[in-house]
């Protein structure tokens, strides 16, 4: 099963209308650049999971923690780029029509069931990290501009600090979703790269500073129980699967992609490396869940803080691009649709503002779904679409990331399920 192939432009005299197998982009876009491309990638796979890197670190000792970092980031580079060579192989051998996301890839491979699993995964993991980022940012500012010894329960206009913060970002949030193409959030893009670089580079020569005044006492290995530890925190900041084959389709140079995401991916790597280092060099023992809690509230965190929320600000939209092109195809015809995107908009503010708390869900999205399209899905559509001519040695490969994807994922999920329904506040 699969997209039909394409018949001689003589035999259509009308347009078709679009159907469960017509491609999300039928109209050209404007194509991005090497350093467009490069920005869009950063942007899409750094979110705030890089705050918890130097507490995971802690935990899991700092060599393994950076062995386990490079490897789940050089899987997740390989399994970005298998599912590239499988559109390619569609599209240029086989002449199916043009594949632009995850979703058309599962259905070309697997038919409506791989497009269904495909998308409410995507739906899943894309408006998740959304909501976490809104909180994120909510909490933030209230933390920081807000916060009081004095009084637990400080209130705006007799609002609570997030629910303002929310509303605040909202109107903002409407705009930015507003935009069609990529392309043109490359600008936003790039700025909020710079943002996040700077505010991560003045954490880190604050560490070094720490470090060499302080030089507390570090192991290298946690113990093998905390692999898994460091493996779910590792594929958790590697997110961003499901904008590769969008960000391909925009590329001006495809032959060249591969390429610029390979720098992005080592690039992105060795920042994890360092500031996941550096701030458990730093502070040791005493590292904390949110490394810019170990500064206070001085000028160096409230500085890095509000970096990051500005990134993440920024990269709300970018996060959003694919469930857009699910609920458009499902539902407007591939079309834009301005007040759909709006209404997700709202209800993904709503789950922020109404979510207590955040972590356990993310803690079940990052290990069950982020692991099965991350890892799972690309190696077995790769498999299946090149059975016939990959060796021995692919195809172990391939089998052997699918087996471990799965083994994975279920124990994760069942951690993250008996940690939600655990009784809480039992002694």
């Amino acid at each position: 099963m699969g997209f039909e192939k394409e018949a001689s432009s003589s035999s259509h005299v009308l347009a078709p209308l679009p159907r469960e197998d017509t491609p999300l982009l039928s109209k050209s876009r404007p194509l991005s650049s090497q350093s467009k491309t490069f920005a869009n990638v950063f942007i899409a796979i750094v979110g705030s999971g890089v705050l918890g890197l130097p507490y995971t670190f802690k935990k899991t000792g700092w060599l393994m923690g950076l062995l386990t970092l490079f490897t789940v980031a050089f899987l997740t580079y390989h399994c970005m780029m298998l599912l590239v060579y499988t559109r390619r192989k569609l599209e240029s051998h086989l002449g199916f029509t043009k594949i632009t996301s995850f979703g058309d890839l599962g259905f070309t491979v697997c038919g409506p069931i791989g497009r269904l699993s495909v998308d409410v995964m995507i739906i899943l993991s894309q408006a998740g990290f959304c909501v976490s980022y809104l909180i994120f940012i909510a909490n933030t500012l209230a933390y920081i501009f807000n916060y009081s010894t004095t009084n637990l329960d400080p209130r705006i206009w007799g609002f609570t600090p997030k629910s303002v913060y929310i509303w605040g970002c909202f109107p903002f949030q409407l705009g930015l979703n507003s935009v069609p193409t990529l392309t043109h959030l490359a600008p936003l893009s790039i700025f909020a790269d710079i943002v996040d670089i700077g505010a991560m580079g003045v954490v880190m020569v604050e560490d070094i500073m720490i470090f060499l005044k302080e030089m507390p006492v570090l192991q290298a290995f946690g113990g093998f129980s905390m692999f898994f530890y460091g493996l779910g925190v590792a594929v958790y900041a590697f997110e961003g699967i499901g904008m590769v084959l969008p960000l391909e389709s925009e590329t001006k140079e495809k032959e060249k992609f591969g390429k610029v995401l390979g720098l992005s991916m080592t690039f992105i790597s060795l920042m994890y490396g360092g500031f996941g280092a550096l701030g458990y060099f730093a502070f040791g023992e005493q590292t904390k869940d949110i490394i810019t809690t170990n500064f206070g509230q001085g000028v160096v965190s409230i500085l890095v803080q509000m970096g990051l929320c500005v990134n993440l600000f920024f990269t709300v939209p970018l996060m959003m691009n694919p469930v857009y092109e699910v609920v458009e195809r499902r539902f407007c015809h591939s079309r834009y649709c301005l007040w759909l995107r709006w209404a997700m908009v709202l209800g993904v503010s709503l789950v922020a503002l109404l979510v207590p708390n955040f972590a356990d869900f993310v803690s079940l999205v990052g290990s069950s779904v982020c692991i099965i399209l991350g890892f799972v899905l690309p190696a077995l559509f790769h498999l299946m679409v090149f059975k016939e001519e990959i060796s021995w040695r692919g195809m172990v490969l391939d089998g052997t990331i699918v087996v471990l994807g799965v083994v994975f994922g279920v124990s994760g999920t069942w951690s993250s399920l008996m940690e939600i329904f655990a009784p809480k506040g039992v002694y």
